[in-house]
C-alpha cells in the first residue's frame, strides 16, 4: 500500500491551468486575492459586507507561512497559474493529512478568473494527484450555502454531499449553512473512468 507523503510536491500540468508549489514568492498575488470581498466571502473569511476583506497577516507573515508551507508534511499548496495569461489566480491545497486513515481536507480559491473552467480542473488535477499519486482514500471539503456554484464543481469531479452542519456561519447577521462534501477513492475511479469515456456525470 502506498503512504502518503505530502513533502512530495510536484507541479501538476493541466490545459487551462498549472498547478505549481506556492512559495514565499507568490505572496503578493495571492494576497491580493485573497483581499478580494467575493472571495473572502465566499470561503468564510469575513461576516459583512462591511468587513475589511484583508486577512490580519502582514505580507511578512505570509511570506513565512507559504515559506514553511513549502516544505510542510501536513499539506501541499499549489498556487493555481492560469496559461493563458501566466497569471496567479488562486489556490488549491490538500491539508490537514490523516496518514493513518489515509485521509485529508481540501480547499480552493479563484479570484478574478471565475466561470473559465478553471475551478474545475484545479479540482480535477489536485483529485488525481490525491488518489493516484498519494494513495489516498478518502478527501473531504466544507463549502457554505451561499455558495452553489461550487458545489456544482466539486459535485462535477465526483464529491457526494455527507450532511450539513446548519447555522454553522454568521454573515450579515444572518445564519448561513455549511455542507460536509467527501469523495473517496473508489468514487474517483469510477468518476475518472465515465469522464474519459465521455459518459454523463453530475452536473
Amino acid at each position: 500500500m502506498m503512504t502518503p507523503d505530502f513533502t512530495r510536491k510536484p507541479t501538476l500540468e493541466g490545459e487551462l491551468i498549472i498547478l505549481r508549489p506556492a512559495t514565499a514568492l507568490d505572496t503578493p498575488a495571492l494576497s491580493a486575492g485573497m483581499d478580494d470581498a467575493e472571495t473572502a466571502r465566499l470561503t468564510g473569511s469575513i461576516h459583512s459586507d462591511d468587513d475589511d476583506p484583508a486577512g490580519p497577516w502582514s505580507l511578512a507573515e505570509l511570506e513565512t507561512i507559504y515559506e514553511r508551507w513549502s516544505t510542510a508534511d501536513d499539506r501541499i499548496v499549489w498556487a493555481i497559474v492560469e496559461r493563458s495569461s501566466g497569471a496567479v489566480v488562486g489556490e488549491s491545497v490538500l491539508n490537514d493529512l490523516d496518514v493513518a486513515n489515509l485521509s485529508c481536507g481540501f480547499r480552493i480559491w479563484i479570484s478574478g478568473a471565475r466561470d473559465r473552467g478553471l475551478g474545475t480542473e484545479a479540482t480535477r488535477l489536485t483529485m488525481r494527484h490525491a488518489f493516484e499519486e498519494q494513495g489516498l482514500n478518502r478527501v473531504g471539503l466544507e463549502v457554505f450555502d451561499f455558495n452553489p456554484r461550487a458545489r456544482r464543481v466539486y459535485e462535477k469531479v465526483g464529491f457526494v454531499l455527507e450532511g450539513t452542519r446548519r447555522e454553522a456561519l454568521r454573515y450579515n447577521g444572518e445564519w448561513v449553512d455549511a455542507h460536509d462534501m467527501a469523495i473517496l477513492a473508489r468514487e474517483w475511479r469510477v468518476h475518472r473512468g465515465n469522464s474519459e469515456r465521455g459518459a454523463a456525470v453530475p452536473a
